[in-house]
C-alpha cells in the first residue's frame, strides 16, 4: 500500500508539474489528484523540493546509465561530424523514456523546460550530486569534439543548444500538428529530434 501511495503521488506530481510548472502547482492540487492527504506526501517526500527531485529521479535513473554506455562506445571524431554523431547516439536513450510512461520522453522534456525556465536552483545541485559524473562526461565528450573552442564560448553554446532542445521538445506536439497540416506528413517526437540534431550540432561547432 505504501509503495502504491508513493507512486500515485509521483504520478500526480509529474503530470501537474509538466502541465503547470513547479511554482504554480500547489501541494493541495497534488494531494487531490493523487487522492491522498498531505501527511502522506510529507511522510514519503518531506518537502515539495524533495518531491520535485523524486519526479526527475525516475527519469534520470534510467537515462543516465544509457547515456554513459553511449559515450563509452563513441569513436573520437572532431568537429561538427563528431558532435552530430554524439547527439544522434543520445536519441535511443531519450526515446526509451517512453517505457516509463506513454508519453515519457515528451513529459521528461517538459519537466526539463519547467526547471530551466523557473530557475529551480536546488535541481542543479541535485543533478550534479547524483549524476554529476555522467553530466561531466557528456560535456567532456563535446569538448573533445571541439578542442579549439574556448571554455567560455562552449558554456554559451551549450546553454543555447539546451534552450533550443527544450523549446523544440516542449512544443513538439504543436510542431507535429503543423507538419501534418502544412506538409501532410505525420511526424513523431523521434523525428522531431532527428531534425533538431544537425541544427544543434552546427550551433555548437559553428565558427
Amino acid at each position: 500500500m505504501a509503495r502504491h501511495t508513493k507512486t500515485d503521488i509521483l504520478d500526480a506530481a509529474e503530470y501537474l508539474f509538466s502541465q503547470s510548472g513547479f511554482t504554480q502547482t500547489s501541494m493541495r492540487e497534488i494531494t487531490a489528484r493523487a487522492e491522498v492527504n498531505l501527511a502522506s506526501v510529507n511522510y514519503h517526500f518531506g518537502s515539495k523540493k524533495n518531491l520535485i527531485q523524486a519526479v526527475f529521479k525516475r527519469y534520470f535513473d534510467q537515462l543516465m546509465p544509457e547515456v554513459k554506455s553511449c559515450l563509452a562506445s563513441l569513436p573520437h571524431i572532431e568537429g561538427v561530424k563528431g558532435v552530430e554523431q554524439l547527439l544522434y547516439s543520445l536519441i535511443p536513450p531519450m526515446i526509451n523514456l517512453n517505457t516509463l510512461s506513454t508519453q515519457g520522453t515528451a513529459t521528461f522534456v517538459k519537466l526539463l523546460g519547467r526547471g530551466y525556465n523557473e530557475t529551480q536552483g536546488h535541481l542543479r545541485k541535485f543533478l550534479m550530486n547524483d549524476y554529476g559524473d555522467c553530466i561531466r562526461a557528456l560535456v567532456d565528450a563535446i569538448r573533445h569534439c571541439l578542442p579549439e573552442l574556448p571554455e567560455e564560448e562552449l558554456f554559451w553554446r551549450l546553454h543555447f543548444a539546451m534552450g533550443s532542445f527544450v523549446f523544440s521538445m516542449a512544443s513538439s506536439q504543436a510542431l507535429t500538428e503543423i507538419a501534418e497540416s502544412d506538409f501532410h506528413k505525420h511526424v513523431d517526437i523521434e523525428e522531431v529530434i532527428q531534425h533538431l540534431v544537425p541544427f544543434v550540432a552546427q550551433g555548437l561547432a559553428g565558427k
